[in-house]
């Protein structure tokens, strides 16, 4: 499967359902970086009508799960992936459309390439974090990822 923001749309509807009944959606995939969008609506707000934490979340361990899996893709390799641990902050209410932003590709080529060359799991730590439509950051997420390459 080619990775594209519309390979990954049909993809979270088969795996990830949570994710995209509550609208979250990769708008921008490429070595570099990966670009998720979710917007509030009536399936992911608290009652405090903002976004639910979980729903910020799910939009920004795709931009960085998708990352992985673009470069997975992109270098031919099979391997494992598994969030292992992550933090979070979260600076202001979430309203709006929400865009979450991991610009870490090479590390994750990298991380790749450090499996292949010892044929055992790295951890890398991936960060995204979350603006709002007037460029102010809603909350910062960072998950550390295992990889482990399939022989």
């Amino acid at each position: 499967m080619r990775i594209t923001p519309s390979s990954i749309k049909y993809y979270t509807l088969f795996k990830l359902p949570a994710a995209y009944f509550t609208g979250v959606r990769v708008r921008s995939i490429d070595e570099k970086q990966c670009t998720v969008r979710v917007r509030l609506n009536f399936m992911n707000k608290n009652p405090f009508r903002s976004m639910f934490w979980a729903v910020q979340g799910m939009a920004a361990e795709l931009s960085t799960g998708a990352l992985i899996m673009h470069a997975l893709h992109g270098s031919n390799t099979k391997a494992s992936m598994l969030v292992i641990e992550n933090k979070a902050r979260f600076s202001k209410k979430a309203v709006g459309r929400i865009n979450f932003s991991c610009n870490q590709g090479e590390a994750v080529l990298n991380a790749i390439h450090a499996a292949k060359e010892a044929n055992a799991p790295q951890q890398l730590w991936l960060h995204a974090n979350g603006y709002d439509e007037a460029g102010e950051e809603v909350s910062s997420f960072s998950f550390l990822w295992t990889i482990k390459v399939k022989n």
